[in-house]
């Protein structure tokens, strides 16, 4: 009997039925080991030596699969086919070695692109060693990554409080984000008119035509700049007489495109499905990993981690066979069709995302799946279909047509397409054709012919202005870090789920937006380490990455080269002066922080004193922008809140007014305090406030939602067994159920205002049975700070008087006034150490004296390596 280790039990599950009696298909869960959160987990002067660690879950499966090699005739490792499956098999390897579970049995390596009985066979038959150069770009690539994160933030604790972390490609994709906001920012509006004309045929046909020159000139997009240019035009063409001067039409065919890569992919269920990067790519892996289709268990799409845009070439003849099936012998081209990827180097899965059997229509799926997981089959199944049909064959008619009035003259056009041939079209069309069929090619022209006289219905000129480009989507952005050469399809999910995860940016209406937080922490990298956060760096270090994999380039001469100019650039900035770090953010984000006021007055001219400047301040909070003057003057306001000058509903200490309570008739306003906006309903102590949860930003605040904020804590119902109320609130660690002095966090803030008796129950019976344990233990934890220097993890608890900070035994009370969710790791573990001073207390016996542990922990915490494991 042989041992197959695969990532998930799922994809164990579908293999072990295909395998049978002779294999024991176990699951690593992913990732065995990682780099340990601390400082020297990674080592440049040992030759970049590198530390793991495996944690406790991991552990148990590994002794599992350890116990299970012992016993078995070899091993064989079958994870996933890219680069990050090919580093998972390595790390199994290297820990049953050092287990000494292997000794003389032979250990071989199987790929496969699809979960399917013939592919697994196949890749059965065909077994390999390891690809040592695949681990090596994986192996660089996380010690990039550590090193940038581990090095960098500590410089950004000390130099821009509030700062949570900096990772290598991570900072690259939010100063995408932010310079685009700066675009918007910028832009300026600019108004222009569009003339067109209702005409009709001597057939009593009517289209619409556009203006395109007016006497003699053509016309651009911004030419008629204001309503009397149009006017004036309007009242030329009223009076003038239109004649057809020529009618072109010409066939164009339209190809399709190729199959998914994990880019398309997630771009295609963005635009089509709502989908974001995340949720397509948990439907995509179920979808992978196997579902029961009638009593056979399979994979229903090949591996959705690719950078690849061909097929295999027995599923180019199992689609050209659908096609000729489900669409007619006319939509089959003669020869199948070949594409080629515009990735430099391609080094992930080769082969595109299809369906693993083309003969499983989306329709004979249907009853098997869920909505999202037929969704996202009918789309991968159409779009791979698609890529193989016919081309669609089009005609484009182009009419110029002439208006004269007098001496004046005046040229439009009206285009139309007629589609002939639907060709790929009647299996998949893209969201771009969709657009450019309504935007450029118009509706179907009536016939119209060359010379012949047309009549005038109406004419009408209408004001448009200029837009500023869109903010980013997940898709877009993407489709532009794939542009750049940015990121592999791995990483990308991760990414966005990063930049969200430490409120960089926020989702709205499926736009990216920066936060104040965000577009500190990008300024500052473009400020001070420019050199780290370009395109072409980042993407020419994920070429040399690539080139690893492919054995062109050798790992650590990689890491040499980057870590000799990074670590002196990190030694540059650690003497320069918070002073300067402010002049220069001051004047780099001063259209965010600075916005020109109504009544001409200096952006920076405190509103509340008149005499003081206004500054970009570091709080322990974060930045916030106050007065030159203090503390005479206490005026302050968030970063990126209105700047406070008389506008309409906002008072000049930055408080906006939103209405009245309909009950109480009490005003209702937007305010900036210590720790950030919140709603406050009336005035003096007895005011009601609520601040704002996570994902809410002072500019989506209206009337209604600061009501629904200031109606909370909000009575679900009473408790079927107890009969004691349930309640949901907003509370400093978030959303909540209370039930009889038991609470349960909720998911998101819309939970609270929609959560039903029922669900409420079954999350507080939940929390009741996760709880403390039965002499009320340790309380779980809030928040994970990072590992402390002699081992352990440093943790923030809320106990029945008040919240902590725990390590090991040692429990060291927060400060009254101090938030908890603000802690950092440094502060974790001078509290710790002042309290194990006091009390000797401690994780490990130790034969250091309190005093002596406690200031080298305090020392430690203050090194400028960071303790806090990079995003």
């Amino acid at each position: 009997m042989d041992v197959v280790v695969v990532e998930s039990p799922a994809k164990a599950k579908t293999i072990n039925k295909y395998l049978g009696r002779n294999y024991k298909v176990l699951a690593s869960y992913g990732h065995v080991r990682d780099l340990p959160a601390k400082d020297g987990s990674v080592r440049p002067d040992e030759d970049f030596a590198m530390s793991w660690e495996v944690d406790g879950p991991s552990s148990k499966r590994l002794s599992e699969i350890a116990k299970a090699v012992k016993e078995a005739d070899g091993l064989i490792l079958a994870t996933d086919p890219d680069r990050e499956g090919e580093a998972i098999s390595w790390h199994v390897l290297e820990v049953l070695q050092q287990k000494r579970a292997l000794k003389d049995k032979p250990v071989s390596r199987v790929v496969f692109n699809a979960i399917t009985k013939q592919s697994v066979l196949d890749a059965m038959a065909n077994p390999r060693q390891i690809d040592a150069p695949l681990v090596e770009a994986y192996l660089a690539r996380r010690a990039l990554d550590y090193l940038v994160g581990f090095t960098l933030s500590p410089v950004l604790w000390r130099k821009l409080p509030g700062a949570r972390s900096a990772g290598r490609v991570q900072s690259v994709a939010l100063r995408l984000v932010c310079d685009r906001e700066a675009e918007i920012e910028r832009f300026v509006r600019q108004e222009y008119w569009q003339i067109a004309a209702t005409l009709s045929t001597p057939r009593a046909d009517t289209f619409e035509a556009r203006l395109t020159g007016f006497e003699g000139k053509k016309l651009q997009k911004l030419d008629i700049a204001n309503k009397e240019m149009a006017d004036n035009i309007k009242v030329m063409l009223e009076g003038a007489s239109f004649r057809a001067l020529s009618v072109d039409a010409k066939p164009t065919k339209r190809n399709p495109a190729p199959p998914f890569t994990t880019s398309t992919l997630q771009q295609a269920a963005s635009s089509r499905l709502g989908f974001p990067a995340v949720r397509t790519m948990q439907v995509a892996q179920r979808l992978y990993e196997g579902l029961d289709i009638g009593g056979e268990t399979a994979g229903l799409i090949t591996y959705m981690r690719t950078d690849g845009v061909q097929m295999a070439p027995e599923a180019l003849s199992a689609a050209r066979s659908a096609i000729s099936k489900e669409f007619g012998d006319r939509y089959l081209p003669e020869k199948p069709r070949f594409y080629s990827t515009k990735a430099k180097n391609a080094q992930e899965a080769h082969e595109a995302i299809r369906p693993t059997d083309f003969s499983r229509t989306p329709a004979s799926v249907r009853q098997y799946l869920d909505a999202d997981q037929f969704r996202l089959y009918e789309m991968i199944w159409r779009r791979a279909i698609a890529s193989q049909m016919q081309p669609a064959e089009i005609e484009r008619t182009t009419v110029e047509i002439e208006a004269v009035n007098g001496s004046r003259t005046a040229t439009l056009r009206a285009v139309g397409s007629v589609i002939r041939f639907d060709g790929f079209i009647a299996a998949y069309t893209d969201q771009k054709d969709e657009d450019a069929t309504d935007d450029e090619e118009g509706g179907r022209l009536p016939e119209i012919r060359a010379g012949e006289a047309l009549d005038r219905k109406s004419i009408q000129a209408t004001q448009h202005s200029t837009e500023p480009p869109p903010r980013y989507s997940e898709a877009s952005l993407i489709k532009k870090m794939e542009e750049l050469g940015i990121g592999r399809p791995s990483t990308y999910t991760a990414i966005l789920k990063t930049l969200e995860d430490r409120d960089y940016v926020t989702i709205d209406k499926r736009r990216l937006i920066p936060q104040s937080k965000g577009r500190l922490l990008a300024a500052f990298l473009e400020s001070f380490f420019a050199k780290y956060v370009e395109y072409d760096f980042t993407a020419d270090l994920e070429e040399k990455l690539d080139e690893i994999s492919d054995g062109k380039l050798v790992w650590k001469d990689v890491l040499r080269d980057f870590w000799r100019d990074f670590s002196a650039a990190i030694d540059e900035i650690k003497d320069l002066r918070v002073g300067d770090v402010l002049d220069a953010l001051n004047e780099e984000l001063a259209p965010l922080i600075f916005p020109p006021r109504g009544d001409g007055s200096s952006p920076r001219a405190c509103p509340k004193c008149g005499s003081g400047t206004l500054s970009l301040k570091l709080g322990k909070f974060g930045a916030f922008i106050g007065c030159s003057n203090y503390p005479e003057c206490g005026y302050t306001r968030q970063l990126g809140e209105a700047n406070g000058d008389g506008e309409a509903g906002a008072a000049e200490d930055g408080t906006k007014v939103l209405g009245n309570d309909p009950y109480t008739a009490e005003e209702i306003t937007l305010r900036n305090g210590r720790f950030g906006p919140y709603v406050q309903r009336g005035e003096g102590k007895e005011a009601k406030r609520s601040s704002l949860p996570k994902g809410w930003t002072a500019d989506t605040i209206d009337h209604e939602k600061a009501l629904a904020l200031l109606s909370l804590p909000r009575d679900v119902g009473k408790h079927p067994e107890s009969g004691k109320m349930i309640s949901a609130g907003l509370g400093r660690y978030g959303p909540f159920l209370l039930h009889d002095g038991t609470y349960a966090n909720l998911e998101s803030i819309e939970d609270v205002f929609s959560i039903g008796l029922n669900r409420a129950v079954s999350v507080i019976a939940e929390k009741q049975t996760k709880g403390r344990g039965a002499r009320g233990g340790t309380p779980a934890a809030l928040k994970t700070l990072g590992d402390h220097p002699d081992g352990g993890a440093v943790t923030v608890r809320d106990g029945r008087y008040g919240p902590y900070v725990n390590w090991g035994k040692v429990n060291a009370t927060i400060p009254k006034g101090k938030d908890p969710a603000s802690v950092t790791l440094e502060e974790g573990l001078a509290l710790v150490a002042e309290r194990e001073a006091k009390t000797g207390g401690g994780k490990k016996a130790s034969a250091r004296k309190p005093a002596a542990k406690a200031k080298a922990a305090s020392a430690k915490a203050k090194k400028p390596a960071s303790q806090k494991k990079k995003e």
